[in-house]
């Protein structure tokens, strides 16, 4: 027998802050009957098929070290460097640019809260590499 990831967690000091920032990143939404609000000290929003969750809980300490698990994202509909674009224009701050002169690589990124996430190729650029 296996088990399954039924959800991220991530460590928050404003839970609902947070998911609402990272719906606008994914296009995830609320669980149905079940709508985050401020002051809600646990957030968890999903993918609009059901497939994946992300939890965000409100906990006293602050981030402190580099994240040990992170998210690495490919956009649907854009490049990766619109995609880079958008995201610092919705509050994501670059802390590593790691993009090569072939196109390749990533760039890591930080949320309003300092959690670290990868922007990578699209699949239409990776196609076009390949």
């Amino acid at each position: 027998m296996t088990s399954f990831v039924s959800h991220t967690t991530i460590d928050a000091t404003d839970a609902y802050a947070l998911s609402q920032w990272w719906k606008q990143v994914l296009g995830y939404v609320d669980i149905p009957g079940d709508p985050n609000e401020p002051g809600h000290e646990e957030c968890m929003i999903r993918d609009p098929a059901g497939r994946h969750h992300l939890l965000f809980i409100e906990v006293p300490d602050a981030r402190s070290v580099k994240n040990r698990l992170h998210l690495d994202l490919r956009p649907w509909d854009r490049h990766r460097d619109a995609e880079v674009e958008r995201l610092v224009g919705i509050g994501a701050r670059i802390l590593g640019d790691f993009r090569e002169p072939n196109g390749g690589g990533w760039v890591t990124l930080a949320d309003p809260e300092g959690n670290e996430f990868c922007v990578l190729r699209s699949e239409e650029e990776r196609a076009q590499q390949d």
